[in-house]
Order: C-alpha cells, then structure tokens, then sequence
C-alpha cells in the first residue's frame, strides 16, 4: 500500500441549532509530509473510526465533561489505526495496531502515551475496541455495576437498546440475573433483541400501544437511561420502591434547542428512588479488569456483538452521523476509512 501525497481530515464548520447539517463540518485536504514524529511519537494511518451519539454535545458551546470542539478544529473522534512512522524513543512499532483520539483525520501524529497498543484476544477483532473492549463496553458494564447495582432477579428496563451501550447492557443485565426489558424504535430491532439477544421482552416505543403494552410489565428496578425525553419521564412514573435510574444519554434531546424538563419526578421521592447520571472517563482505573471480564465475554461468545458498517471513506463520517439520532443504525455505528492489513495483530 503506496502512502498517498495528502490526507483528509473533517474539521468543525458550524455549530447547529438543532440537526445535523450538511454544513456542520467541511473537509480540509492537507499535504501528508508535513506529518513528521518527533521524540516520542507516531505517525498513525487510520483504519476505523467510532461515531457516537456524544458527538453531538462535542460541538455545542456548553460547559461539559469535555471541552467543546471549536470551529476549526478536526471533529473529536476515537478511532482504531497503524503505526506507519516513529520518531526517535517511541516505544512503538511500525505496522503495530493501536487506538486513539485522533479524531475525523485519515492521519495524526500522537505521542505515545496518547495511544494504545493493541493485543488482540483469541476470539476477538480488532473492530472490538470501539465496542464492547472500548467505550461503548466500558459504559455499559460501570452503569450497571456503579450507578445500577443491579441485583440478580430485578427487572432491568434499557432504552436505545439496540444502540451500541444499550445493546451490551441487555446482554450484562441477562448475565447478572436480572429480566429484562429493552426498547428499541422498530420491529426488525426488537426481533434482534429478543432473538439474538435474549431479552426477556423488546418494546417498540414507536407503536401506538407502546405506553400501555409496557405496563404489562409493571414496575421497574433499574432503569438503564441512553435516550431521555418522554420515555424516561414515563419510567419515572414506573419505579420499585428504591429504584435506580442510570442515566447514560438522552439521543431524544441532543439535537433539541431546549429539551423538555421532568414532569414525573415526584416518584423519586415516593419510591425512595435514585436518579444518577455518570462519565466513563471517572472510571479509567479500572479499566483493566473490566475489559479483562468484557474479552472472555467475547470469546466464549457469552456476549454478541453488531456493528453498522459505513464504507466510503472518511468523508462519510459526517454523513452517517446523524444515524444515530434518527435511529438509523443497528448496532456499533463504525466508518471505514482505510484498510487494516498492515497492522501487525
């Protein structure tokens, strides 16, 4: 594989007021020898990269967990890429696989505390670590853990279930014990989760019965939040006596000027009842061991895994964005942007 004269990156060029637009972000064209490591650092080619709804706060101008994207700058992303150049006292190798926040750039230079070497697991693919051994996993399994707690036996109600934490979820609350109930925005989802999955029950909150269908179930004891809104203010009002609720994301509000406020809350004091939002990031200690448990998982194929492929190159990441908040994808959405057959596994 011949290494091109420039590389592409997509960079901030507007800041929506609600969705996505074709507008949002524009691609700089940038000439590739002016990429050079220095101490310390790699030149990394990559190969994949994640798209997540979080995106979406990235490039709003609001105090957050992270500081906002600006106008500008490559879009924040993390990817899956190869090493192709080192600079002197890099501890990495040419053709080694490794992971990253690079962002929406086809090529970046990283220095190497900024990048993970990947060892593959028997039964694992790399793709994994922008699923269940990446983010998306890491949520997951500390959501139900930490925030959660959830207790073998409980019922365990999931939204945006079909989504890449919300999927991994289904699958850690059926390991733990619990029933559970998820819910997706289609039929075909819901076959997926209930068939592939196992779920104990999948709810299509686009259907008319949706609300009094759901009531079948009766009342809840962790409820795993990933998309706000008008669900989550019906599953306040469908809480055990000391019920969690984790609130992880809320896809229903991300692209909304002003998203609707809590009208239910009352039950939390009722019900003795907890609501707890939480940040992978705070955990990165444990890290280790969580992904430990997430890789036997994939390997003993206790856990399944789906990925929604976009190909096209890095110019489509913008493009299929929007997927997730329209409920689109199926599954972990990925783009990819370059092939991976250099990478030394």
């Amino acid at each position: 594989m011949s290494r091109p004269t420039h590389y592409k990156q997509i960079v901030l060029n507007s800041r929506p007021v609600g969705d996505i637009e074709p507008t949002t972000f524009r691609t700089h064209v940038l000439p590739l020898a002016a990429l050079k490591p220095k101490d310390n650092e790699a030149l990394v080619r990559c190969t994949w990269l994640s798209l997540d709804p979080a995106m979406r706060g990235y490039i709003r101008d609001v105090r957050s967990y992270l500081p906002p994207v600006q106008i500008g700058e490559v879009m924040r992303a993390q990817g899956l890429g190869v090493v192709e150049e080192v600079g002197k006292g890099s501890e990495l190798k040419v053709g080694d696989f490794v992971s990253g926040g690079w962002g929406m750039s086809e090529y970046a230079v990283m220095k190497d505390k900024h990048l993970e070497k990947l060892t593959v697991p028997r039964g694992v693919q790399p793709l994994d670590f922008l699923n269940v051994l990446g983010s998306s996993g890491l949520t997951a399994y500390f959501g139900l853990r930490d925030i959660g707690k959830l207790k073998p036996g409980e019922k365990l109600v999931i939204s945006g279930a079909a989504g890449s934490v919300g999927s991994i979820a289904c699958q850690l609350g059926k390991a733990a014990g619990a029933k559970v109930y998820a819910i997706a925005g289609s039929t075909e989802k819901c076959q997926w989760l209930e068939k592939e999955l196992g779920v104990d029950k999948a709810f299509n909150y686009k259907s008319p019965k949706f609300y009094k269908e759901f009531k079948d179930v009766g009342y809840l004891d962790v409820y795993f939040d990933n998309v706000g809104g008008d669900i989550l203010d019906f599953m306040l009002t469908r809480l055990n006596k000391n019920a969690r609720v984790i609130l992880c994301g809320a896809i229903s509000a991300y692209n909304a000027t002003k998203p609707k406020g809590l009208q239910n809350y009352l039950t939390l004091i009722s019900q003795r009842a907890k609501i707890e939002g939480f940040i992978v990031f705070d955990y990165v200690s444990e890290y280790p061991a969580a992904l430990e448990e997430l890789a036997k998982g994939l390997s003993t194929g206790a856990i399944k895994r789906k990925f929604h492929i976009v190909e096209g190159g890095i110019e489509q990441a913008p493009v299929a964005l929007p997927l997730l908040f329209s409920g689109g994808n199926t599954g972990k959405l990925v783009v990819k942007v370059s092939e991976e057959a250099r990478a030394k596994l």
